[in-house]
């Protein structure tokens, strides 16, 4: 099994540790605030209520991620043979070059739903991409409040919604022969497959070949619905962003920028981890979002919340008129009269 000490040592040095800092004083009442905001905008209601913002530094988001990540590694990993250390070094890694960057996250835990979310914010690196991106510090983690609490909205009104995503990310799980990728990865590699590798790293499609093809089906409808979920929150973050920050345009503009501007290693590490699924998923789904809020407004958009059969596919994220109509049509269920 994963060696869990060893991860948290890991990503720790990876992380580094950056001046401690806090979030204002008022960040619960702000939150709290941002939350009846974002229900009045969009009509989800929830139907518990949210999670408080927790200020945390690198380490502390750290091992709240290594908690979440648990359960999902050691189910897939609890009949294979695995030197813990090594696992642990490459948990870690990943981990800790992810608390580099992070600045806010809904952890809810997607295997245990009797475990409660948290709304964690990264306040060291608040503080810092403010002082990089030359923008107001307050205005900024307001603004990812607005984003973070927007997921927690979408988790406790949508009451399927956590169960619909743990099942397709066990299903996925459930079908990696571990044994059998570690094997092929330790082997002598044949030219045919140093050229698949180079050609998916280039096009950032290298989770794919460690996948799959027979399980490709099921990596479309977790990005699929990963990318609602984030793209719902990045409209959100602009719509309501808009009364609760003096200059909204300056702040997605540079956001964007620090997506877009990252360095050379990130750039290369992002297409090796398959990362880059998040910056599409970021904006594909804000592209969706806008363009069905727009043609046919919120309620139609929240039709995409009423049933998992009416999420987007990958092609109707890049079609949103024909997602719009075919989920006009009402659901027909099966049953007696």
């Amino acid at each position: 099994m994963i060696d869990w000490s060893i991860a948290q040592r890991v990503a720790a040095t990876l992380a580094g540790s950056p001046p401690r800092a806090s979030l204002p004083d008022d960040i619960a009442q702000r939150s709290a605030d941002y939350g009846q905001r974002v229900s009045a905008y969009t009509g989800l209601v929830p139907e518990a209520p949210l999670p408080a913002p927790e200020g945390v530094d690198r380490g502390e988001w750290i091992a709240a991620n290594h908690d979440s990540m648990r359960p999902l590694l050691e189910m897939v990993l609890s009949a294979r043979s695995f030197t813990g250390t090594l696992m642990g070094v490459q948990v870690g890694a990943l981990t800790g070059l992810l608390a580099q960057r992070v600045l806010g996250q809904y952890d809810v835990m997607l295997l245990d739903g009797s475990a409660p979310p948290r709304l964690l914010l990264v306040a060291p690196n608040l503080d810092e991409s403010a002082r990089q991106l030359e923008v107001d510090l307050d205005e900024l983690t307001s603004w990812v409040a607005v984003h973070e609490v927007t997921h927690a909205v979408q988790f406790t009104s949508v009451t399927w919604l956590r169960g619909h995503l743990a099942g397709l990310i066990t299903e996925l799980l459930e079908g990696i022969d571990v044994g059998a990728t570690a094997a092929s990865i330790l082997r002598l590699p044949k030219m045919d497959d140093l050229r698949e590798l180079v050609t998916a790293a280039r096009t950032g499609n290298l989770v794919q070949v460690v996948l799959g093809p027979e399980r490709q089906a099921t990596v479309d409808r977790i990005q699929a619905v990963m990318s609602l979920i984030e793209g719902h929150a990045e409209h959100v973050m602009d719509a309501v962003g808009a009364d609760v920050v003096s200059d909204l345009p300056a702040l997605r503009a540079a956001l964007d920028e620090r997506r877009a501007n990252r360095p050379p290693l990130w750039r290369v590490l992002e297409r090796l981890l398959g990362l880059e699924l998040k910056m599409r998923q970021y904006e594909d789904g804000r592209r969706f979002c806008d363009a069905v809020v727009k043609e046919a407004g919120m309620a139609a958009l929240n039709r995409a919340w009423s049933d998992p059969e009416r999420l987007p596919t990958l092609d109707e994220l890049h079609d949103p008129s024909r997602w719009i109509d075919r989920t006009r049509v009402p659901i027909v269920t099966s049953g007696t009269a």
